[in-house]
């Protein structure tokens, strides 16, 4: 089947956060370096490894959008504004899209904003039953009125057959690069 498919184009794109993001993104940095500088003065750096983890992982939401740890936060999000422009783009084009994010909560913001648009949508996440799954992957592939389609990268990372899309927004890199490009493929 690869020599029949159109070579693949990949782009990385980078966004600004907004100020009101960044000022969040920059607390929180500080936070975590004290504690950690805290944890590893008391524990050791070998004992520090989940405080470490922890940190990063709240910074890379943060990165995404700050409702992903602060569902009262208010603002926008550099990244969430230029996404939404990006599919809003490729879906006036005839596009077919997919959404791939390692964050639930990430994907539950652009579930939102669809919604709010009226745009139909397929959605797949860790928890649906294998049968929903299906059902979500034939929408995406029979419909032609359903242009995206917003997936966990963990849950569709794999083994599904979405060849009607054409492009493939990963929001946010996952420690397993080969989970990525199966995603991606």
């Amino acid at each position: 089947v690869a020599k029949d498919l159109p070579s693949k184009i990949e782009q990385i794109i980078h966004c600004d956060m907004t100020e009101e993001q960044e000022s969040e993104y920059e607390t929180i940095k500080s936070q975590y370096r004290n504690e950690l500088l805290q944890v590893i003065k008391e524990q050791g750096l070998g004992k520090s490894k989940l405080t470490i983890i922890q940190g990063l992982t709240k910074l890379r939401q943060l990165a995404n959008h700050p409702k992903l740890i602060d569902p009262e936060y208010s603002h926008g999000s550099g990244k969430f504004e230029e996404v939404t422009e990006r599919i809003e783009t490729a879906m006036a084009e005839g596009h077919k899209l997919l959404v791939f994010s390692q964050f639930v909560k990430q994907l539950e913001l652009y579930k939102t904003w669809l919604e709010e648009k009226n745009i139909a949508f397929a959605y797949l996440h860790g928890q649906m039953p294998q049968k929903e799954r299906a059902e979500q992957v034939d929408r995406f592939n029979q419909r032609e009125d359903i242009k995206v389609f917003i997936i966990s990268l963990k849950a569709g990372g794999l083994g599904l057959n979405l060849v009607s899309a054409d492009y493939v927004f990963l929001l946010d890199p996952w420690w397993n690069p080969a989970v990525e490009k199966q995603a991606e493929d």
